[in-house]
């Protein structure tokens, strides 16, 4: 996938949660496409003040949480670096392998929701998130 298509994924998402598509929003869109790993609200923000010295970090934390509930961003936690995001991927259902040393994330299809639960009062699931934090192969080599 193209970096214009992940833009262009992410403008669709915020176009159908009704956002108007602003230059700024835009270029948000244009960060996480060009960036494969996680970034940071101050990282976000870094970036998005070098082109828009008057942006707030309170702006671009606000935005960068509603892009979450909206579904074009994945937000992660880690337990060093706090809260950081990821474009979300469009093409199929998935979660996530995480190492705590590189950040380095590997996708794989296992969903611990396709097992059946005996939920209490009815519950209706609408979403869900499964990651797992560990340490990658290649970490563990250079370690030993």
């Amino acid at each position: 996938m193209t970096t214009s298509d992940k833009v262009e994924d992410m403008i669709a998402v915020m176009s159908r949660s009704g956002w108007r598509i602003t230059d700024q929003r835009r270029t948000l869109a244009k960060i996480f496409a060009d960036n494969e790993g996680f970034l940071s609200p101050k990282d976000v923000y870094d970036l998005m003040k070098d082109k828009y010295p008057g942006v707030s970090f309170d702006t671009v934390y606000r935005n960068l949480r509603m892009l979450s509930e909206m579904g074009a961003l994945e937000q992660f936690y880690f337990m060093e670096g706090g809260l950081k995001f990821k474009g979300s991927c469009f093409k199929h259902h998935h979660h996530h392998l995480i190492c705590l040393e590189c950040e380095k994330t590997i996708t794989f299809d296992y969903c611990p929701m396709k097992q059946s639960m005996d939920l209490p009062e009815s519950f209706k699931i609408m979403s869900h998130r499964f990651e797992i934090y560990g340490i990658c192969g290649e970490c563990q080599q250079q370690a030993e």
